[in-house]
């Protein structure tokens, strides 16, 4: 692929933006319907086991996703941040922001949306579960 033509390295670049942001769209708020929150435990399962045994060897926080999107705009002579989220926000916004905050908001918010779909994946099995006994 090292002879692939620049545009296919643009549009894994334009892919990579697009797919990954729509993950972690993905990961903040698929709790919200029931219909997708099974789907959304699995997310966050694989995200944190990314995260945590992933990061035994890569270091905490690693992503896969954003290793390989790193490895595409560096083919294409671009910088980006260890952090895809905090690239995200420098590209949207035009800003330079704080990896430290980048990286407390992306965890808590991560936390709090685990939480949020581990609760209520736990209250519709054990809703689905009265039900099914009481019929």
């Amino acid at each position: 692929m090292d002879t692939a033509p620049v545009w296919l390295w643009e549009a894994l670049d334009i892919a990579f933006l697009v797919g990954h942001t729509a993950l972690m769209l993905f990961l903040i708020l698929g709790w919200t319907t029931r219909r997708t929150r099974p789907w959304h435990l699995v997310a966050c399962l694989l995200t944190a086991a990314s995260w945590s045994l992933l990061g035994l060897r890569y270091g905490f926080g690693y992503c896969f996703l954003t290793d390989w999107h790193w490895m595409v705009r560096q083919r294409l002579d671009r910088d980006m941040p260890n952090s895809f989220i905090k690239h995200l926000f420098d590209t949207v916004t035009g800003l330079d922001w704080d990896p430290m905050f980048i990286d407390i908001l992306t965890v808590s918010s991560f936390a709090l949306a685990f939480i949020l779909t581990a609760a209520l994946n736990w209250r519709d099995f054990r809703l689905t579960r009265r039900a099914v006994k009481s019929s």
